[in-house]
């Protein structure tokens, strides 16, 4: 293996790659970035992963960007179905995402991904939590590959808050001891 082939992207001309490298993922990593809950669902299979990588793009209509990793569990169930939702959760639930960091386990019966409570989007009937102070429901519009990610663009169709959930302080990357990205 070549010398430095792990790093992706130019190296200032003089820079020590590996140090560079390593002052570019720390920049990046202190981009200011919430962490939610991002559900799918293509028939009777269900899912919600966690994601950070998140941002409105449009007032008119209005559009929501999240990156997804191309092969993973989640971006197949959006491509399928066609729709995703975005669910906001309170600081204090910061260990609820470690939860979906892998494909959650789903009992239909009981109605949980990975043991925890969800509804079904009134509109795409996308999972969001019971846990979530806020939700996003979307339809898929857009998709757009970009190397490791794609970004879907959902239209919003539908979005609310849990009972006390407007006052609620929601989750931020630095609330845990989570990265990603970089």
């Amino acid at each position: 293996m070549a010398p430095h082939a792990h790093l992706v992207g130019p190296v200032p001309e003089g820079a020590d790659p590996d140090e560079y490298d390593r002052v570019r993922r720390r920049v990046l990593w202190k981009l200011p970035s919430g962490l939610y809950l991002l559900g799918s669902r293509a028939g009777d299979r269900r899912n919600l992963m966690t994601c950070n990588w998140v941002t409105q793009l449009a007032m008119e209509p209005k559009l929501l960007g999240v990156g997804v990793e191309a092969g993973v569990h989640t971006y197949a169930l959006v491509r399928e179905g066609g729709a995703f939702t975005l669910s906001l959760l309170a600081r204090e639930d910061r260990a609820l995402v470690r939860k979906f960091v892998k494909p959650a386990e789903h009992d239909p019966g009981a109605r949980t991904l990975n043991g925890v409570a969800y509804r079904d989007a009134a509109v795409t009937g996308a999972p969001i939590p019971a846990p979530a102070v806020a939700f996003l429901d979307c339809r898929l519009e857009h998709e757009l590959p970009f190397g490791s990610h794609s970004l879907f663009v959902g239209e919003i169709v539908d979005a609310g808050f849990a009972e006390d959930g407007e006052g609620a302080e929601v989750l931020r990357m630095e609330d845990t001891r989570m990265s990603y990205g970089g």
